[in-house]
Order: C-alpha cells, then sequence, then structure tokens
C-alpha cells in the first residue's frame, strides 16, 4: 500500500488513538481500560512530548493505525533509547505494510536523533506481532521483564 502518511499524532487524534488504545487491550489481554484514565493518559502525551510522541498512519486522511514512542536513558552505552509502545492497526488493515511504514518511521526518527536502539516489549503469546517484528529485523533480546505494582 502506497498511500501511507505517518505523521505525529495531536490532540485532534485524542479520540482515536484511545479508541484504540482501548481496543488493543481487549484484543490482545482481555483487559477493559477506564476510559477517563485513558484519555488522561493520552492527552498527557500529546501534550508534553517528555511523556510520549504519537505516531498515526493515514491512508486517505483515514486515521489506521497508531503507536507511541518514549525515550529511555542508557548510562552504559551513554545514548537514548527508544521505545516502540501501544502498537494498534485497525483489523481491516493489518497485512498491507501499516505498521512497516510506522516503523520505518520510527528508524527514521531514531536516526535523526543520534538513538542507537529500538526497543519494544510484547505479550509472549502474541505470536501473530512477534512475527512481524523478527520480519522487520528486530530480535528477542535476553532480558526478561518484571514489575510490581504500588
Amino acid at each position: 500500500m502506497t498511500d501511507i502518511n505517518v505523521i505525529f499524532g495531536t490532540l485532534e487524534d485524542l479520540d482515536t488513538i484511545v479508541q484504540f488504545q482501548m481496543d488493543m487491550a481487549f484484543e490482545s489481554e482481555g483487559a477493559i481500560l477506564n476510559k477517563n484514565s485513558l484519555e488522561k493518559g493520552v492527552g498527557a502525551a500529546l501534550k508534553d512530548a517528555d511523556r510520549g510522541r504519537y505516531l498515526v498512519a493515514k491512508v486517505k486522511e483515514e486515521v489506521v493505525g497508531s503507536l507511541m514512542l518514549t525515550r529511555e536513558w542508557s548510562d552504559w552505552n551513554n545514548c537514548w533509547y527508544l521505545w516502540v509502545q501501544s502498537v494498534y492497526v485497525l483489523p481491516t488493515h493489518r497485512g498491507k505494510g501499516i505498521y512497516t511504514a510506522m516503523y520505518q518511521k520510527v528508524k527514521d526518527i531514531a536516526r535523526e536523533e543520534g538513538i542507537r536502539q529500538i526497543r519494544l516489549y510484547v505479550d509472549r503469546d502474541n505470536t501473530n506481532a512477534q512475527r512481524v517484528y523478527n520480519q522487520l529485523g528486530m530480535a528477542e533480546c535476553h532480558y526478561l521483564m518484571f514489575e510490581e505494582k504500588i
């Protein structure tokens, strides 16, 4: 698909990104997110790039996919890492190069900003996404993720 335009999201994209995140959470984890909290979280990132930056993929002016970028400082390597988060593509547009176009934009941003590594995490059962990430040149790393809710 050649008519994919990937740009930074704006507050005009708030409702669409919120819906994408609600759909993604339910689809991937069976989770039902608190819409009010999600709207505040997405809005906070759209207003403050230090919290995150959204990319949206448009086909004929319709937003068909989005993802969020956050940065992590590596003291070991004296550089920034770029994290890809909250990836969603409308089911009707999957397999049409939408995520590939978004990931190319992520790599372009990383190069422009001198970022040396792109990272993401994926649910261990989401083999479709894992296959896509591998096809685009990403590889599973040796780190495990741990968390504690406070």
